[in-house]
C-alpha cells in the first residue's frame, strides 16, 4: 500500500484528553489498516499553547517523536522539554501529557501500539 500525502486522513480535534486548544492529526495509517498493531499513527500539529491532557494507557503504549518545535512531556510526574529528534515513551499502565510551551508550532509523530506480551 502507498498513501500519498493528499490521501491521508486529516482530523481536527479540540481539547484532546482534556487538554487545551486544537490539534490537527494527519493520520498516515488508520487503525483498521494496521493489522491489529495499534490505533494511532499520526503526524500531529500542535499550536503554541495547545496540549494533550494527562491520560493513562492500558494494554497499549504511546510513543511521541518530535519532528519540529519544542514541547514538554509529562513523564513520571515531571515535565521534560523535548526538541526535534527527541522521543518519549509512555508504557502501558502509565500516565502522561504533552504541551507546546514554545514560541512556534510543533509537529510530533504519535503512535499508539498494542502491547504484545509474551505468553507463558
Amino acid at each position: 500500500m502507498i498513501k500519498l500525502a493528499g490521501e491521508q486522513s486529516v482530523r481536527v480535534r479540540e481539547n484532546v484528553r482534556g487538554g487545551e486548544g486544537t490539534l490537527v492529526f494527519h493520520d498516515f495509517l488508520l487503525a483498521e489498516e494496521s493489522f491489529g498493531a495499534g490505533k494511532l499513527f499520526s503526524r500531529t500539529v500542535i499550536p503554541v499553547g495547545a496540549s494533550v491532557g494527562e491520560h493513562r494507557h492500558e494494554g497499549e503504549f504511546e510513543i511521541y517523536y518530535v519532528l519540529s518545535g519544542v514541547v514538554e512531556a509529562q513523564d513520571g510526574g515531571s515535565w521534560v522539554a523535548l526538541h526535534a529528534g527527541d522521543t518519549h515513551l509512555c508504557a502501558g499502565g502509565e500516565s502522561h501529557a504533552l504541551r507546546n510551551f514554545g514560541s512556534a508550532e510543533a509537529e510530533v509523530l504519535m503512535l499508539i501500539l498494542n502491547e504484545n506480551k509474551p505468553s507463558r
